[in-house]
């Protein structure tokens, strides 16, 4: 999933979107390298892909849609116990219901069947690897596929800190599970957070570990701290293509994009518009490219979904200039896009708004954002990887009375990422020119709605409930959300600029993996 140096802070512009441009790194034949210090003396790099060529790229296969591509979570269970053994007149036992091999054999037999049914449940991609038994540190060594798991599912039936300390050592993401009713009893269930999580102490003393981290008894617990997880390494690393450049709102040039690299190991690869223009007028010369628009394009507005109320032309062009993207980011082995002049410098290139093309390759299964916004974009990424479900980017409004409106020009029709939502396609609304969907999504649905601040640092969480898809003249998608807090205490807190929305609640999941960022979540 997965530059033009271009400066918006002081050019007046008819748009409610000023953003603004930096450097980027990419793969390809031909490539630049831009150096940006940072305040504290840190530099990063930027990679501008050039010299593409059209036949040079991968001719894209348009697949049916199957959903956000996520490789498994890969979790190794472990079942840490003892098998003390008795001694005359004094304690030789600790709590838990596990104290011989039998015990300890019936329990992996039934963490086993536990797993199984974890796996049947999990809407996210999940492998398991076998359970296998530690009664103590000595025992890890020769425990096969640890290097390989992502997250130690460790259930804490017995044994001692230093088999904790050995695991925590190894830099894997770690849930412990205690029994409690769901029996036999665990030693940890009562003494991991004085013993382990606090050290003999009054406050957490565990890098990375704390209490979100320990789950009693349910099986739903473990699910949705696992679904947080698959979401979170599905992120980092991600590759992007930043069309233009990768830019962040109104911020001095190259700072988020450098903390977002830095934070979430993303790539971020440069196309300049002028390698662009050339791809385009390229594609535009391949006869077979543009039948093939014109025919997809056919097909989309056939959908009884679909009403049509902008010129055909630029909706074959929105046809063309997907192919073009998909084929960008499949050589660069990516399935991310942003798109940073979406208001006005791609629309003479394309000979229409990118809008339509981004809500296709959502659709897709791919990625793709508009204004290149990197304050929001690593947010938008985690949710959809979190979710499997393609997400919004918006721009705010005023809270007022329990209510807000969220409005862009590039909504995803598949916001449940199995159904197309009813949609008109429109002109871009600033500009009136192109195609851009305004996609009538469900009222009654719940949402998700992530603000990030400029730092990277601190994100707001804010549930709420579609009542309502108006049409002012705004952003063309425009949705009315109600939300229970008040709304002078919502306007105190929301910073940055940009939100991500996307359908289902995944508050819990997006607290849980934005810890191991060290980027603070706070739930409204």
């Amino acid at each position: 999933m997965k530059s033009t140096d271009i400066q918006f802070n002081n050019m007046k512009t008819h748009s409610c979107c000023p953003s603004h441009g930096s450097g980027s790194r990419s793969s390809g034949n031909l490539t630049r390298r831009k150096f940006i210090k940072l305040a504290g003396g840190s530099t990063i790099t930027f990679v501008t892909l050039s010299g593409l060529s059209w036949p040079a790229l991968t001719d894209s296969k348009f697949k049916e849609y199957s959903g956000i591509l996520r490789r498994p979570l890969v979790v190794k269970p472990l079942l840490v116990y003892s098998t003390p053994e008795y001694q005359y007149q004094t304690s030789w036992r600790a709590w838990g219901g596990i104290q011989t091999e039998q015990d300890a054999e019936k329990e992996i037999s039934k963490i086993k069947e536990e797993l199984n049914q974890l796996q049947q449940k999990a809407d996210f991609p999940l492998t398991f690897l076998p359970v296998s038994g530690i009664r103590g540190s000595g025992d890890i060594e020769g425990i096969g596929a640890l290097a390989s798991a992502d997250t130690f599912l460790v259930y804490a039936a017995g044994g001692w800190m230093d088999t904790f300390d050995t695991l925590h050592k190894m830099n894997k993401d770690m849930i412990f599970f205690c029994r409690h009713k769901s029996g036999p009893v665990y030693l940890w269930y009562e003494i991991i957070s004085p013993r382990y999580l606090r050290q003999h102490t009054d406050e957490l003393a565990v890098a990375g570990v704390d209490e979100q981290d320990v789950v009693i008894d349910s099986q739903d617990e473990i699910l949705w701290r696992l679904r947080a997880l698959c979401g979170l390494h599905n992120t980092l690393n991600t590759g992007i293509i930043a069309i233009g450049g990768p830019g962040a709102w109104s911020q001095p040039e190259g700072v988020v994009p450098g903390l977002v690299e830095g934070k979430f190991k993303f790539r971020i690869y440069t196309v300049s518009y002028d390698e662009l223009g050339n791809l385009i007028r390229e594609a535009r010369r391949d006869k077979d490219v543009v039948s093939r628009s014109e025919k997809r394009a056919g097909i989309y507005l056939q959908d009884s979904g679909i009403t049509m109320e902008t010129k055909r032309e630029y909706v074959n062009n929105c046809f063309l200039l997907d192919e073009v993207f998909r084929r960008i980011m499949d050589d660069s082995h990516c399935r991310a896009i942003t798109i940073n002049g979406c208001m006005g410098t791609i629309m003479p290139l394309a000979e229409t708004s990118a809008c339509l093309t981004l809500s296709l390759l959502n659709d897709a299964g791919y990625l793709s954002f508009c204004e290149s916004d990197f304050v929001v974009i690593p947010a938008g990424i985690l949710l959809a990887n979190i979710s499997g479900n393609p997400v919004f980017l918006n721009d705010p409004t005023y809270p007022h009375d329990g209510i807000i409106t969220l409005a862009h020009c590039t909504a995803p029709r598949r916001m449940d990422g199995r159904n197309l939502e009813p949609t008109r396609i429109l002109t871009h609304f600033e500009s009136d020119y192109g195609a851009a969907p305004k996609v009538e999504m469900q009222k009654g649905q719940v949402v998700t709605n992530i603000i990030p601040d400029f730092l990277v640092s601190h994100y707001i969480g804010l549930k709420g409930t579609i009542v309502d898809h108006p049409f002012m003249d705004i952003c063309r998608s425009q949705i009315d959300i109600s939300f229970d807090v008040d709304s002078h205490i919502l306007a105190q807190r929301m910073p940055g600029f940009h939100w991500m929305t996307g359908y289902g609640d995944y508050m819990r999941e997006m607290g849980y993996a934005l810890k191991r960022m060290g980027i603070e979540w706070e739930q409204l």
